[in-house]
């Protein structure tokens, strides 16, 4: 892991973000899905600072990221940090790197006095189910993601019967 880093994700990053967003999408064969653009991610991300991201490289060259946001755990009483995404690009799995990004995320909780580092994993990527396992993380079986998007979300803001 000679020449490997991981720096926090700067401003002039937005479209290498969306590249690798775009990468991603398209491995979870949810590339159609992506809606995000980089007006949206330079508000969300660096005006509006609602999310972070890391970016894993070899030398100058980028290899992933990972976007992560503080949550709240209310049995802890403290907070926590969810990891919405991890991606590193096929070429370099199995090197190592994907440990270093997570002994960074875990890293970064604790310093933050977070309680949990937590994220979901498709339940077909059985590659990453194993990674997550090898590092002794614990799926959490018990529970089920619910979701509101779309004209769903905004009925349901607006009061409206669905």
């Amino acid at each position: 892991m000679n020449d490997f880093t991981i720096r926090p994700a700067r401003m002039e990053d937005v479209p290498l973000i969306l590249a690798l967003i775009k990468e991603l999408a398209d491995y979870e064969n949810m590339l159609d899905q992506v809606t995000a653009t980089e007006e949206i991610l330079k508000e969300w991300l660096f005006e509006k600072k609602t999310a972070e991201v890391l970016i894993p490289q070899v030398g100058d060259s980028p290899i992933g990221y990972a976007l992560f946001f503080h949550n709240f755990s209310t049995f802890l009483g403290k907070g926590g940090l969810y990891l919405e995404d991890v991606y590193i690009r096929p070429e370099y799995r199995g090197n190592g790197y994907g440990k270093a990004v997570f002994r960074e995320l875990a890293r970064i909780a604790e310093e933050r006095g977070c309680g949990r580092l937590e994220w979901v994993c498709l339940d077909w990527n059985q590659p990453s189910i194993d990674f997550y396992l090898s590092m002794e993380a614990e799926p959490q079986g018990e529970w089920t993601i619910y979701r509101l998007t779309g004209e769903t979300l905004h009925n349901v803001a607006k009061g409206e019967e669905i």
